[in-house]
């Protein structure tokens, strides 16, 4: 089952619905409360869920580290890492990759997120989070070519427990971002998974090796420790394609 290509945004979609629908059930017994006890519970509440995201949100970091780390070990040239880090966040850097992807989320709040009630908000927020970022990519590239779904795993336990938070103000159009994260990471799995079979296995663990060292750069975000912009770092996942054919006729 786990060879399956899309197997990994299988989890992913299940995990947000679960967590987006347990949410929705706190949101409904909350609303059962009286006015005062309402008040009362919501601002406990609010607390209690901040330091809980938190605190699961740092644990779940320190778990996308080891992910993130055990994969990156698997390097077989590291010279093509260095290089391919460097040249990568530079082109990133350049294209301000991150700028785009957060000026791209802007314009869908602002076209959709507004005027269309709490269900298209939840739905339009959720989607962005869930959807939009270096873990998506690598995800991708880990499921489609190798047929293995650690990041996606980790993934998923942070998108549960986000939409279970969300939902709980935003209501259902938390759940419908599940039909966004099948359709994109679906997608991207298996377009990775087609060309993988003309990539030599060489470079594709390369591929999967530079992805991995992005995902420890997440997982420190997640900590707080760093606030890199790993969506400028995505550009060296790409780079073995070129490097490592170019490595092989060096004398090194």
């Amino acid at each position: 089952m786990t060879s399956l290509p899309l197997w990994g945004t299988i989890v992913n979609t299940v995990a947000v619905l679960l967590g987006a629908l347990v949410g929705v059930l706190i949101k409904s017994f909350m609303g059962r409360c009286t006015s005062e006890e309402k008040t009362a519970a919501k601002s406990e509440e609010i607390v209690e869920k901040r330091t809980l995201s938190e605190s699961v949100m740092r644990a779940l970091g320190l778990c996308v580290i080891l992910i993130g780390i055990s994969g990156a070990l698997k390097i077989e040239n590291v010279l093509v890492m260095i290089v391919s880090m460097a040249i990568g966040t530079a082109v990133g850097e350049w294209l301000d990759l991150d700028g785009w992807v957060n000026r791209l989320g802007k314009w869908i709040e602002k076209c959709l997120g507004r005027g269309e009630g709490s269900i298209a908000e939840g739905f339009v927020t959720a989607t962005l989070l869930f959807c939009v970022g270096a873990m998506t990519v690598t995800g991708a590239m880990e499921s489609g070519i190798s047929h293995t779904h650690t990041t996606y795993y980790a993934k998923s336990l942070i998108d549960m427990v986000s939409a279970l938070i969300f939902a709980t103000t935003m209501g259902i159009g938390v759940a419908l971002s599940a039909v966004s994260i099948f359709v994109l990471q679906g997608t991207l799995t298996l377009v990775a998974s087609l060309v993988a079979g003309a990539i030599p296995t060489l470079i594709t663990g390369e591929i999967i090796a530079t992805g991995s060292l992005l995902v420890v750069g997440i997982g420190t975000n997640l900590l707080g420790v760093t606030r890199l912009k790993v969506m400028n770092m995505l550009p060296a996942m790409f780079l073995p394609l070129v490097l490592c054919p170019l490595f092989s006729l060096l004398p090194i």
